[in-house]
């Protein structure tokens, strides 16, 4: 079981590492990458197209602008993307979450939020969860936790 992490560029680390950080919470190994869609195209067809081989189960793609990626990654594997849209200068990241979100049929993309790190990750963790029942066990124990701490929150403010 391993997730593989894929930006379009080193600028997109900042985000990444909050995907690495919630895998790390779960124990679940990861690999990451720097590949473009754009700039190295038969890398990133090689990458996914050996992925399943190379013990990869979920791939996070994170690109801006353009943002082809997720679309290159999906097109080359039978592995679920998530695709994790990036903020730009341009069009603050609506760019990169239209080219990830518009899939053709047949070729999909999950999508997170536009810089969504976090949620790409705790998506990967529930997919793989389907097969290992001791990582749905600690998926369920955070979504406790979160209510928990929801709940602490609102005794404390409430009247």
């Amino acid at each position: 079981m391993k997730v593989a992490i894929v930006m379009g560029s080193k600028s997109d680390y900042d985000v990444v590492k909050k995907a690495e950080a919630v895998l790390d919470s779960f124990e679940v190994p990861y690999v990451t990458r720097v590949i473009s869609a754009h700039r190295t195209p038969g890398v990133a067809a090689s990458f996914a197209q050996h992925a399943e081989e190379d013990g990869i189960d979920v791939i996070i793609a994170a690109a801006g602008k353009a943002a082809h990626l997720a679309g290159v990654l999906a097109g080359n594997t039978p592995l679920p993307v998530i695709g994790l849209p990036m903020k730009t200068s341009d069009l603050g990241g609506m760019d990169s979450l239209l080219s990830v979100v518009q899939m053709p049929k047949g070729v999909p993309v999950a999508t997170v939020a536009i810089g969504g790190a976090e949620n790409a990750a705790y998506l990967a963790v529930q997919i793989l969860s389907v097969r290992e029942k001791g990582l749905r066990e600690a998926f369920k124990a955070h979504k406790r936790k979160m209510e928990e701490e929801i709940l602490a929150i609102d005794k404390e403010i409430s009247r």
